[in-house]
């Protein structure tokens, strides 16, 4: 096991991590928003008190601020953190107004809102397909080399050189499908569908529960059969391949990551596994001390995890705001303001007791706390 990383380690792979991807974030809604005609006021890298700033012709500040964990941007008129309507934004000039985010119709707010989290899925995307352009893909096999003494596999009677075709009645291509749909699922039933000596036939089994560490202690409670692939074979791909490839990892990543809250909600995965700042932090420092490739695909894991948050149906997020143009687009006219209020509210609640519960239960497992 390596040590840990310095505390400064962890501070600069944090500000490196979350703060681009924040403000890249912003960037989506206000490029979207500037295309859509809404006027800017500010566009802030980092929040707090100004340190320097300018103002363009458009009448947009740009400032850089003293706390750099991301930024904003403030649409003319959005006078209220729920971008509602008000008497202040309703005495505005007709022509000043017009250029307003509230002024603007449904769908054109929708794809404002929606640019944030999407912008920080095409980051990932980009990353990603780099990657695969660079190193091409790994092919493997779903064939099984060898099977681990007294594992799963090996009870459920799996044997070297056998093909697993399909799980669950869906086909497989290649080992890494296998383990997408056995590693995030520990204590699943699974059914494979076997492939022998010209026959094939079905195995059932539930997946074991095992815990993993790696080298800095981090614990996961994957699932695990027992099996090893064969070697692989790394094939080169091209620019149109590596982005569609690029896609469909996104595409993977995003699923995994619903499971794995389906998971926690339905009890299937305990609390504990949610992380917040801290953990953000320490595991950046950990990334970036393995060097600049595990840490630029860590900023690809976490410009999908901001994505996916920010997705979610919580009034406060993004998601929110595009459930409530969802219902607004269905019912022809918008949530009253009362109902609209008591739900950001309850949103901004939900929101910030969870990220006081994530930030204590990653300091409560923090090295120096016994964890």
């Amino acid at each position: 096991m390596t040590e840990s990383p310095s505390i400064l380690l962890m501070i600069v792979g944090f500000l490196l991590v979350l703060g681009p991807l924040v403000t890249v974030h912003e960037l989506g809604h206000y490029l979207v928003g500037r295309w859509c005609g809404v006027k800017a006021d500010a566009f802030s890298v980092g929040f707090g008190k100004e340190l320097w700033g300018r103002t363009d012709k458009h009448g947009t500040r740009w400032k850089l601020s003293a706390l750099p964990l991301g930024g904003y941007v403030q649409f003319a008129g959005d006078m209220n953190p729920a971008s509602q309507p008000t008497d202040e934004w309703l005495a505005l000039p007709e022509e000043e107004r017009a250029r307003t985010f509230q002024a603007k119709p449904l769908w054109q707010r929708a794809l404002i809102v929606a640019a944030g989290p999407f912008t920080n899925l095409l980051v990932a995307v980009a990353i990603l397909s780099a990657f695969n352009l660079a190193y091409g893909k790994l092919v493997i096999p779903p064939v099984v080399a060898a099977v681990s003494e007294g594992s799963a596999a090996a009870k459920a009677g799996l044997q070297e050189g056998d093909r697993i075709v399909a799980t669950d009645g869906v086909a497989l291509s290649s080992f890494d499908e296998l383990r997408d749909r056995v590693v995030p699922f520990p204590e699943y039933d699974i059914v494979l569908t076997v492939e022998r000596d010209n026959r094939t036939f079905d195995l059932d089994f539930t997946i074991p529960s095992v815990i993993e560490r790696d080298r800095f202690g981090n614990e996961s409670r994957i699932g695990r059969l027992g099996v090893f692939s064969v070697p692989g074979e790394r094939v080169e791909v091209g620019p149109l391949e590596s982005v569609g490839l690029g896609v469909r990892q996104t595409g993977g990543i995003v699923v995994m990551m619903w499971h794995g809250l389906v998971q926690i909600v339905t009890g299937k995965r305990t609390v504990e596994e949610l992380g917040g700042p801290i953990k953000i932090a320490k595991y950046s420092g950990e990334q970036l001390s393995l060097g600049w490739e595990p840490f630029v695909y860590f900023v690809a894991l976490i410009s999908i995890n901001l994505a996916f948050i920010n997705l979610l149906p919580i009034p406060a997020l993004d998601g929110g705001h595009l459930a409530f143009y969802a219902s607004e687009a269905i019912r022809r006219k918008p949530i009253g303001p009362r109902s609209h209020e008591w739900a950001y509210r309850t949103g901004i609640a939900l929101v910030l007791a969870l990220m006081v519960f994530v930030t204590i239960n990653d300091i409560a497992q923090l090295s120096f706390f016994g964890s």
